[in-house]
């Protein structure tokens, strides 16, 4: 697995990133060169965030943590990610060929502290349709404010493409321009 680090606003000397390499490397026993994990460490206040995202057959796997401590930050961070793997077990045992890494990651686990074997499907509760409407993504922010929501989809006028922006946990709004 190939395993990215990388600091914003701090400086990961080498024997950190050996620590954080050895920290994820229980993924790699199971995803080999299959996947990558990225992990981005930042200072926030007086805490570390640590955020690692997997990328594995095409599919997105994220996990966040803040702590004083970076390492502490980082196995909370492991944590989560293999608790996430772990919650949607079912999923991913109903669609094995598309997740064999992940399987073999819940099959070698030895049936590990919880299985949601009886969890409900999740389901699609609400259906709502609206008209996509050219606009720029400063309108689009105001649009998102009126409307007091966490994102916003709409049509950009300049790329005319389907366009998301949305708020960020730092106050901050991001904006997603898939391509296609």
């Amino acid at each position: 697995m190939k395993i990215t680090t990388q600091g914003n606003g701090i400086r990961i000397g080498t024997r950190l990133e050996q620590k954080i390499a050895d920290k994820v490397g229980k993924f790699d026993k199971y995803f080999g060169d299959e996947g990558s994990l990225n992990v981005r460490i930042r200072p926030e206040g007086n805490k570390m965030v640590v955020e690692i995202t997997m990328k594995l057959d095409g599919k997105i796997l994220r996990a966040e943590a803040r702590d004083e401590d970076i390492l502490t930050a980082v196995d909370r961070t492991v944590d989560k990610l293999e608790s996430q793997i772990r919650r949607q077990k079912t999923k991913f045992l109903k669609k094995k060929k598309e997740y064999p890494g992940i399987v073999n990651f819940l099959e070698d686990d030895g049936g590990a502290d919880f299985d949601f074997e009886d969890e409900q499907e999740e389901k699609i509760t609400k259906t709502k349709k609206f008209p996509l409407r050219p606009m720029s993504a400063e309108d689009a922010i105001l649009q998102l404010e009126m409307l007091g929501h966490d994102f916003f989809v709409y049509l950009d006028s300049d790329t005319d493409s389907v366009c998301i922006v949305y708020k960020r946990n730092d106050g901050g709004y991001g904006l997603l321009e898939p391509e296609y």
